[in-house]
């Protein structure tokens, strides 16, 4: 959402309403921002359209029961909420709505690579090397880049300082995270055979 914009005219207090309608329309605000929104809105951003001291959780909960019905649910993920599509209604969108998937085109390797920045990020080509065994290509990384699934960290501080790669926010509403702290454990993992290394 847009940081740097000046406060508008908007009555975020609503004094003249009832507590009741007060708080509906709140509700509904929260709803308008969430629906505009093509990524997740993080608190203190819908904070700005609500009263003063009034609890964005309660009135982001208070929706969600409102939607309960609905096809659709609000998912906190990359620490904010988005509307999201229910599961249950996926087939349906693959085959009526010119939907592409996001990671159809990543390979298993692809994928495994994209673990490994996930789990040991801030991470240079070199360090992918290391635990691959083997020289990760450019191309790999401008895929991975061009889905906005990683990004670029800051510069390794060794010689030539080489550029280091983090996941984005967009890899955590992909793989619908709400933070690096939800990825699976690292341990289960690797008893379960798909550890990275």
């Amino acid at each position: 959402m847009a940081k740097d914009r000046p406060a508008s005219e908007l009555d975020r207090e609503l004094a003249d309403l009832p507590p009741e309608l007060r708080w509906r329309e709140w509700v509904r605000r929260i709803e308008a921002v969430l629906f505009a929104s093509a990524s997740p809105v993080g608190r203190d951003d819908l904070a700005r359209v609500v009263g003063q001291g009034v609890s964005v959780d309660l009135l982001v909960e208070d929706l969600s029961v409102d939607l309960e019905e609905r096809s659709f649910e609000i998912a906190q993920v990359a620490g904010g909420w988005m509307f999201r599509t229910r599961a249950a209604y996926a087939p349906a969108i693959r085959l009526a709505a010119d939907v592409n998937n996001q990671l159809a085109d990543l390979n298993a390797f692809d994928v495994a690579v994209l673990a490994a920045v996930a789990y040991h990020q801030p991470i240079t080509r070199d360090g992918l090397k290391d635990i691959f065994g083997k020289e990760i290509s450019r191309d790999l990384i401008g895929r991975l880049h061009a889905h906005n699934l990683i990004g670029t960290g800051p510069r390794a501080p060794r010689r030539g300082a080489p550029y280091t790669f983090v996941t984005t926010e967009q890899f955590l509403v992909a793989f619908d995270l709400k933070s690096l702290r939800d990825l699976p454990d690292r341990e289960q993992l690797d008893d379960a055979g798909l550890g990275v290394a």
